[in-house]
């Protein structure tokens, strides 16, 4: 899966071939599971909430997101899209996550990635969560501006930074 991030990100393959090899690549994990230990099947990477922030319908993007962390040995509750803020928080809480992945594709949806911080800021849960934020409007300098751990600018990228802040 990591070759097809990459093959991904310079327009060598396209979202059906990713789709396709996501669905082998979970094919694949589930058939060697049922062989691995016990404990070795449920030994994963973090635990990451990812979802596309309210007033967003747009979800391609994230779904890629999702796909490439959970075949990279996370564990990711894909919240959907337009998801309420609460609706994180709570999801983090559920789950006991140490991740939060956050997409926004307008820029009007943009300042709810700033309300999520500032929520988790608000509940004391900050510190011990970190957070991603990603979409067309966002930039490493968004990401500075509100406090996010990290920035992601497509698939590959959002699996490094997770494996360089959870790992």
């Amino acid at each position: 899966m990591n070759e097809v991030g990459i093959l991904f990100e310079r327009g060598k393959l396209f979202l059906p071939h990713v789709m396709m090899a996501a669905g082998a690549m979970e094919a694949g994990v589930a058939l060697l599971e049922a062989d691995l230990p016990k404990d070795a099947a449920s030994k994963k990477l973090g635990v990451i909430v990812n979802g596309t922030v309210e007033g967003d319908v747009h979800d391609i993007g994230k779904s890629i997101v999702s796909t490439m962390l959970q075949s990279s040995g996370f564990e990711v509750h894909d919240i959907g899209r337009d998801v309420p803020l609460q609706d994180f928080i709570d999801k983090i809480k559920e789950t006991n996550a140490n991740m939060v992945g956050m997409s926004a594709l307008m820029t009007t949806t943009l300042p709810g990635q700033k309300e999520v911080i500032e929520m988790l800021k608000e509940q004391g849960m900050r510190d011990g969560i970190k957070v991603m934020v990603g979409g067309a409007p966002a930039t490493q300098a968004w990401a500075e501006k509100i406090g996010a751990d990290c920035y992601a600018e497509n698939a590959s990228e959002a699996v490094s930074k997770a494996k360089e802040l959870l790992l």
